[in-house]
Parts: structure tokens; sequence; C-alpha cells
């Protein structure tokens, strides 16, 4: 925790034992200890109240995230629908048309008589 080694740590000592006294020093250490002990026991505590928030708001987020990319695939997934059979109608509509002209091709008596003529074409 703190980088104090076995010299600061014999210093620390006597300095206390000169200044509390040899009688009061193991009740001064003992509450020391314990103010330390509940001091690491609070922080642990809010440590771990931050990693459980974090946790959440990290979950909310990916929740979120999942259910847009669920939206989008679902509304391209329409879409793609939509442009399938709008793709299908203008392919059958150009078909229909394709066939009525090829009919109206075929039976024309005047192209006939135009093209037994010599046709607009050679004047």
């Amino acid at each position: 925790m703190f980088d104090i080694g076995m010299p600061e740590m014999i210093v620390i000592f006597v300095v206390a034992l000169l200044v509390i006294g040899p009688k009061k020093l193991p009740e001064v250490a003992k509450a020391l200890g314990k103010g330390l002990g509940e001091l690491k026991k609070s922080f642990q505590d809010v440590k771990d109240s931050v990693e459980e928030e974090f946790k959440d708001s990290t979950s909310d987020i990916r929740d979120a995230v999942t259910d847009f990319k669920k939206q989008i695939e679902t509304e391209a997934t329409a879409s793609g629908k939509v442009i399938q059979k709008t793709m299908e109608d203008a392919q059958e509509q150009v078909e229909k048309e394709a066939a009525q002209v090829s009919k109206a091709v075929e039976s024309d008596p005047s192209k006939d008589a135009q093209d037994a003529k010599g046709g607009p074409e050679n004047k």
C-alpha cells in the first residue's frame, strides 16, 4: 500500500513509543489497525459499487445497441421485400408490354402493306 521499508517502520515505531508511551502503544496500534481496516473496507465497497454501476450502464447500452441492430435488420428486410416486389411487378409489366408490342407488330396489316410497297425507308 505505502512504499515504506523496514528502516522507516522502525523509526515510526520508536517515535510512537516515545510520544505515546509503552502502556498506551498497544491500544493505539489496535485502534489504528481497526481504523485502517474500516477505511480499506469502505474503499472496497465504493469500488464494488462503481464497478456494479459500470456493469449496469454497459449492460443497458449493450441492450440498446442490440435492440437498435434488430430494428435496423427488420427494417432492412422489410425494405428488401418491398424492393423485390417492386422489381417483380416492374419486370412483369415490361414483359406484358413487350408481349403486346410483339403481338401488335405481328398483326399490323398496314406494316405488311408498307413492306410490300417498298416501305417508308425507301422513300
